[in-house]
């Protein structure tokens, strides 16, 4: 059954994964960190070994440290980044996509930090961005930091209640259903990144 399944995973598994994509993400590689936090999140709400408390954490982490290594490469490579990641990623860093996000960035300052974690494309572009914009880091760190808890806590917190909420009324199958709608939008995700990017 599903839930047995659910229970063999190890749950510190799951913190070193989400950690991780969130923090790759984070870098300036378009990963789908928000997915895997939502997906850990419902594992949580029906998985006892499995704290939300400890998934938020790893999830504000890899947003802190991800970013802070995004920083460190802007700052090393300036706008030859956005070169390199626009070969790379040509969906995700197009001129366009940059020079909006550069925008943002200049009118809003150390917000455009905080609010962008809880925008795709500002979540990936954050660091870099920040750093060739000359903004300073202890003021990037704050806004990044406070960023990634508010998005990593609060994304945690609403889809771990409304898992628990709907565990008392959802059947088995309909456990099932939801496992198999969250891959098929993992790998739609995958998919659509990987057709994006350069052969």
């Amino acid at each position: 059954m599903l839930t047995e399944w659910l229970h063999t995973v190890p749950p510190l598994l799951v913190y070193v994964v989400v950690g991780l994509v969130v923090g790759v993400e984070s870098m300036g590689i378009p990963l789908p960190g928000e997915v895997v936090l939502v997906a850990a999140a419902l594992m949580a709400s029906h998985h006892d070994g499995i704290s939300p408390l400890w998934v938020g954490i790893a999830a504000s982490a890899g947003a802190i440290i991800g970013d802070s290594i995004g920083y460190a490469l802007g700052k090393r490579y300036g706008q030859r980044i956005f070169g390199w990641a626009g070969e790379k990623f040509p969906g995700h860093f197009s001129p366009d996509k940059v020079g909006r996000a550069q925008a943002l960035f200049e009118r809003y300052g150390a917000w455009a930090v905080f609010f962008g974690r809880f925008v795709a494309l500002l979540r990936i572009l954050s660091g870099p961005l920040a750093a060739t914009m000359g903004m300073h880091y202890g003021k990037f760190l704050l806004a990044n930091a406070a960023g990634g808890i508010a998005w990593a806590g609060g994304t945690t917190a609403a889809v771990y209640f409304v898992g628990e909420a709907a565990e008392h009324y959802l059947a088995e199958f309909s456990w099932i259903a939801l496992v198999v709608v969250l891959l098929a939008v993992i790998g739609f995700s995958v998919r659509g990144r990987l057709r994006r990017s350069p052969r």
